[in-house]
């Protein structure tokens, strides 16, 4: 049984090629241009590790190149969305954050109500579950998503 709870680690630089590859080519076939602009952005976005809002991400690009607006943020991050590369979520009363799209891999999250601090989880129980009580329904699952709101113990939550 795999159990796996932790924030996103960032992207590798191999990751983050392989990303900018295939973002590439949504760019070509769309006639848009890969600018250095959506080459920091994106990058930023990769090694920050997700759940990122548009202005988090923002506040991260400016001090790397303070050219970048926040229009080109969303933008970008909307581009990535529409390739399919990133994910959009919103949890609880949140503004939209993005996560890196993986496809193949599912993952559920657990919100702190208090630092707001997302951890992915992994568990192929509660996985094995859900297909055995959609089945029971009469239900074919063709996605799902968990979300888990409590509090955290990390030490460093600032509302402990």
């Amino acid at each position: 049984m795999s159990k796996r709870a932790k924030a996103r680690q960032g992207a590798t630089g191999q990751e983050v090629e392989a990303f900018l590859k295939t973002y590439k080519a949504y760019l070509l076939k769309h006639e848009l241009k890969f600018t250095n602009q959506r080459k920091v952005i994106i990058s930023e976005f990769l090694r920050a590790g997700g759940h990122l809002s548009a202005e988090d991400l923002f506040r991260i690009v400016k001090k790397k190149e303070p050219s970048v607006g926040l229009a080109s943020v969303y933008r970008t991050i909307n581009s990535l969305v529409e390739a399919e590369l990133a994910v959009e979520r919103r949890f609880l009363d949140r503004t939209s954050v993005y996560e890196l799209h993986e496809p193949g891999r599912h993952h559920d999250h657990l919100i702190c109500l208090r630092c707001r601090k997302i951890f992915e989880f992994e568990n192929d129980a509660i996985e094995d579950q859900q297909k055995k009580v959609a089945e029971s329904l009469g239900f074919t699952l063709k996605d799902h998503k968990l979300e888990l709101y409590g509090w955290c113990q990390r030490v460093n939550c600032p509302n402990l």
